[in-house]
């Protein structure tokens, strides 16, 4: 499995967990490599490839994370704080409305979800900030403070944090 290491340091012989879009799943880091060098650990900031004992190539998919056991849980439902790109700034030229259903773009995956607007609120204009509760259709490992991309037909039409986990 490659990636970047976002945070803390994984070393061989971690137990770890690899959270997101199918069930957790318990292993071993058996091996760190980067740059085709074999290392004792990677840091927060390096582009890794790590092994990963009894793991085989379908049982990971782009946009799964490594962790630490019980440090990071998968979630499909959360609030977020998004801001909606301008026709100008290549976004939508129509505002969107409750239900509207996006895809959600965490780190290297992207996700469909539904978006449901505050109560009293009927639509969001290009241009605005808003606050709204998205249910995701596959769990992704997140916490409070993430960051995401809201895209449409391949281009990205707003961006997001995510403020509060719901589920």
């Amino acid at each position: 499995m490659t990636g970047r290491c976002e945070r803390g340091i994984v070393k061989v012989g971690d137990e770890i967990e690899i959270v997101g879009l199918k069930p957790t799943q318990t292993t071993v880091v058996t091996g760190v490599e980067m740059f085709r060098k074999v290392l004792d650990e990677g840091q927060a900031g390096d582009n890794i490839g790590v092994l990963l004992r009894g793991t085989k190539k379908e049982d990971v998919e782009r946009g799964m994370v490594l962790a630490k056991q019980k440090s990071i849980t998968p979630h499909t439902k959360f609030k977020a704080e998004i801001y909606v790109l301008t026709k100008e700034e290549g976004g939508r030229h129509t505002p969107f409305f409750n239900g509207y259903r996006p895809q959600f773009y965490f780190r290297t995956t992207d996700v469909t979800g539904i978006m449901q607007l505050n109560p009293g609120e009927e639509m969001v204009m290009p241009g605005d900030n808003v606050s709204v509760t998205a249910e995701l259709i596959s769990p992704i490992a997140m916490d409070q403070g993430l960051r995401f991309a809201v895209r449409e037909g391949g281009k990205t039409v707003g961006s997001g944090v995510v403020t509060e986990i719901l589920a």
